[in-house]
């Protein structure tokens, strides 16, 4: 591993002085790589946050339909009660006419043996409609605890990532008011750097403050292992106009992307598999092009901060 990194940063070196094609087609193959794998971890995010919506739904689902069944069990108890009652009440008519005529006796014989079997029929509907709702009650628990589990892992993701985003304010405190901004939002934690305190213009090359604030901002991702760093490069809308080794601002946010990536490299503790580099040129604007401000402020690096979904995914496929 060591040794491919030492060829990466050795030809990514010579490139500044000269590319071949083939070179860069190397290149450009990674950054596309590279892409496909920030492209398939946002889908894997959105695929959580899916499940998390559907398993929702389910419960609340299954809710109503407890509601419901509970609504049948009460109304057929009620019916149970008021046929129960009235039995009781031609029994006891049964019992006084007893003795007083055969005719009236045969009557509220019939009678009752009608009574008896709406009585059996009751008591086997309420019986099946007690099974319907203990299965429905289990139902409901098993997915009230399965919510629950997604509820408190993307809890402790969120509370991790708050305190990421502490960590990493504290790291950069010398930074404040050079066009640095630490934000969260959406799970996720975004460093965002103004080219003014990393690059001259045209250039690839980090300055003195600028290597100094990402090695700071490495030095919180050490200790955080389980993050995923996406780096992405962006410009305003002047087209590039360099010495004729990148060709856009597509090249030249993909170029400054990956030396922010060459920099948290020389930190061992920082996992090389979590980091991932991306120019987007001109085309994700934060801000007007058709002011100095607004083209400042487009002209920066993101650092974008996502926790590892692996926990979630277990959870998800276990159930």
């Amino acid at each position: 591993m060591i040794k491919k990194i030492s060829l990466l940063a050795l030809t990514l070196a010579l490139s500044v002085s000269c590319v071949s094609p083939k070179v860069y087609k190397d290149l450009q193959n990674k950054y596309d790589n590279l892409k496909s794998e920030n492209r398939r971890l946002s889908d894997e995010n959105n695929d959580l946050l899916s499940a998390k919506t559907k398993a929702q739904n389910e419960l609340n689902k299954l809710q109503s339909s407890y509601n419901e069944a509970v609504a049948n069990r009460d109304k057929l108890q009620s019916d149970y009660n008021a046929i129960k009652s009235n039995y009781d009440n031609l029994k006891a008519s049964y019992d006084a006419l007893e003795q007083n005529s055969s005719k009236a006796i045969a009557a509220n014989s019939k009678k009752n043996r009608e009574l008896l079997a709406q009585l059996e029929a009751k008591e086997q509907a309420l019986s099946a409609e007690n099974a319907r709702l203990a299965k429905l009650k289990k139902e409901l628990e098993d997915r009230s605890n399965r919510v629950a589990e997604l509820e408190s892992v993307i809890a402790a993701k969120d509370a991790a990532m708050t305190k990421l985003k502490d960590a990493i304010s504290r790291a950069l405190t010398d930074f404040e008011g050079k066009g640095l901004t630490v934000e969260q939002r959406d799970g996720k934690v975004y460093v965002s750097m103004e080219n003014k305190l990393l690059f001259n213009s045209g250039s690839w090359a980090v300055g003195t403050e600028g290597r100094k604030a990402v090695k700071q901002l490495g030095s919180v991702l050490g200790v955080n292992p389980d993050i995923a760093v996406l780096i992405e490069g962006h410009t305003d809308n002047v087209p590039y106009k360099g010495n004729g080794i990148l060709t856009s601002n597509w090249d030249l946010s993909t170029k400054r992307a990956t030396s922010i990536v060459n920099i948290l490299r020389e930190n061992a503790d920082i996992t090389p598999e979590n980091l991932t580099a991306a120019g987007r040129g001109e085309f994700a604007p934060v801000s007007t092009n058709d002011s100095a401000e607004g083209k400042a402020k487009n002209r920066r690096i993101e650092v974008i901060l996502t926790p590892k979904l692996d926990e979630l995914s277990k959870l998800l496929n276990d159930n």
